[in-house]
C-alpha cells in the first residue's frame, strides 16, 4: 500500500484539531487579527471542504464544487451567527482594502504571474481582438433582457438599468455604488433605495455565473471542440510556452515582490489618471512588460512561479472569505421570486451566447471567450472572477477576467448615466 502524502495524513485526523482550537479561541474571545486569524479558521475550515466539494456529486459536476460550497458555507456561518461579529469584522479588515486587503495581494499576484504565462505573442494576438467579445456579451445581454421584459409586459429600460447594468457593471465597489451615485445624481432616488435593487441583482448575477462556469466547463468536456482547456485563442501558429516553475523560497519571494510592485506601479498610474481603475492600469502595465519583453526571463519564471503557489495555497481561504465578508444570505434568500430569478438567469446567459459566438468569429474559443468577456462581465468583480475562474478550472485567465472587470465594468457605468438621463428626460 502506498504511504499516504503529507496532505491526505494532515486531512485524516491534524487537520480537525487545528480548526477546532482556531473556534475555540474565536468563542474565548482571543481570536488573533489580521492574516493569523484569518488562517487559524478559514484554512483549516478550507483544506477540510475543497476535497468535500470535489466529491460530492452534482455540487461538483454542475454547481462549481468547492468554490460554490465554500462561498455560501462562509456566508452561512455569518448568516447563522456561528462565526461571532468580532471575528466577522477582523476577517472583512483582513480582506478589504481599509485593512490588511490580502484580496488584492491575492488579485495581483494571479495578474502578474497569469499575463507572465501567457506566451508574448499570443497576448499581443488575444488582447486586440477581446474588446469584441466583451462588447458582444454586453449587447446580447441587453437585448434579451429587454426582450424578456417587452414579452412580460415590463419597461425594457427600467430593466437593463435596475437588473442588467448591476450585473454587468463589476461587482459591489467598482460597479454597484458608482452605479448607484450615478442614478442618484441624475434622479435624485435615495442612495439606499438604489442599492436595496442593485445588490440582489449583483449577488444572483454572481450565483449564476459560477454555477455557469462550472457548467461551462462540463461542456468543454463534451464538446472539445468549443474548449481550448485554458487557452483563449485557437490559432495552430502558436504554441503556448510555459515558464519554468521553480519553487524555491527565494524565487517565490522574488515573485511576491515583483507581483506587489506592479500594484504599485498600478497606484501611482491611477493617482495620475483616476479614472482608470488601479487593478486595470495593473493588468496594462504588466501586458506590456510581457509584450515588450523588458522583465529578464528569471523574473517572468518568479512571477510564475508564485502564481502556482498562491493558487495552490490561498484560493480556497480567499473563497470562504468571500462568503464571510461579502455574500449576503438574507437578501440572496429575499430576492428569490421565480421571476426575479429568470430576468437575472436571462442577463448571464445573454452574456456567455453573446461572448462566446463573438469569440469565435475573432477567433477564440467559445467556453474560453464566454467565461471571460462574459460571465467576468456578470459575476461580482475580483472576488467572483476567482470563483468563476475556479469553478471552471482556469485560474490562468486571470488577466482576460481582470480586463472584463476592471474595462467593461467603466463602460457599463458610462452606458448607466447615458440610460438613467435619457430615463430621466422622458418623464
Amino acid at each position: 500500500m502506498p504511504e499516504l502524502t503529507p496532505e491526505k495524513r494532515f486531512l485524516r485526523g491534524p487537520v480537525y484539531v487545528f480548526l477546532g482550537l482556531g473556534f475555540l479561541a474565536m468563542y474565548l474571545g482571543v481570536m488573533p487579527t489580521g492574516i493569523i486569524g484569518a488562517a487559524c479558521l478559514l484554512l483549516p475550515l478550507a483544506l477540510v471542504l475543497e476535497p468535500l466539494g470535489e466529491r460530492t456529486p452534482i455540487l461538483k459536476d454542475y454547481l462549481g464544487g468547492s468554490p460554490l460550497l465554500l462561498i455560501f458555507l462562509g456566508a452561512a456561518l455569518v448568516h447563522f451567527k456561528i462565526l461571532t461579529p468580532p471575528v466577522v469584522a477582523s476577517f472583512g479588515s483582513f480582506m478589504k482594502e481599509t485593512g490588511t486587503n490580502f484580496l488584492d495581494f491575492f488579485i495581483c499576484s494571479l495578474i502578474t504571474g497569469a499575463i507572465f504565462g501567457i506566451h508574448s505573442r499570443m497576448l499581443v494576438k488575444a488582447g486586440l481582438r477581446y474588446a469584441a467579445p466583451v462588447a458582444g456579451g454586453v449587447i446580447a445581454s441587453c437585448a434579451l433582457l429587454a426582450l424578456v421584459g417587452v414579452i412580460l409586459g415590463r419597461g425594457w429600460a427600467e430593466l437593463v438599468l435596475n437588473i442588467g447594468f448591476p450585473i454587468l457593471g463589476g461587482g459591489m465597489g467598482g460597479g454597484a455604488v458608482p452605479m448607484a451615485k450615478v442614478v442618484n445624481s441624475i434622479t435624485g432616488q435615495d442612495m439606499k433605495q438604489v442599492m436595496s435593487i442593485f445588490v440582489p441583482a449583483v449577488v444572483l448575477g454572481n450565483v449564476f455565473s459560477i454555477i455557469a462556469a462550472a457548467l461551462l466547463n462540463r461542456l468543454g468536456g463534451w464538446f472539445p471542440a468549443l474548449s481550448g482547456n485554458g487557452e483563449l485563442m485557437k490559432d495552430a501558429s502558436l504554441v503556448q510556452e510555459e515558464p519554468k516553475v521553480d519553487f524555491s523560497p527565494a524565487n517565490l519571494l522574488i515573485g511576491a515582490a515583483v507581483a506587489c510592485g506592479f500594484y504599485a506601479l498600478g497606484k501611482v498610474l491611477n493617482h495620475f489618471v483616476p479614472s482608470v481603475h488601479n487593478l486595470a492600469w495593473l493588468v496594462v502595465a504588466v501586458a506590456l512588460a510581457n509584450i515588450s519583453g523588458l522583465l529578464p526571463a528569471y523574473l517572468i519564471s518568479a512571477c510564475y512561479s508564485w502564481f502556482k503557489a498562491v493558487v495552490k495555497a490561498f484560493v480556497g481561504i480567499v473563497l470562504l472569505a468571500i462568503g464571510v465578508v461579502f455574500t449576503d444570505l438574507g437578501e440572496v434568500a429575499q430576492s428569490i421570486t421565480p421571476h426575479y430569478v429568470f430576468l437575472c438567469a436571462v442577463v448571464v446567459i445573454g452574456a456567455i451566447l453573446g461572448a462566446g459566438l463573438v469569440g469565435r468569429l475573432v477567433g477564440f474559443y467559445f467556453i474560453e471567450s464566454a467565461l471571460t468577456a462574459g460571465l467576468c462581465m456578470t459575476n461580482m468583480g475580483g472576488t467572483g472572477d476567482v470563483a468563476v475562474l475556479s469553478a471552471a478550472k482556469r485560474m490562468q485567465l486571470m488577466p482576460f477576467a481582470r480586463l472584463s472587470t476592471s474595462i467593461g465594468g467603466a463602460l457599463i457605468i458610462f452606458l448607466c448615466g447615458l440610460l438613467a438621463s435619457s430615463m430621466q428626460g422622458a418623464r
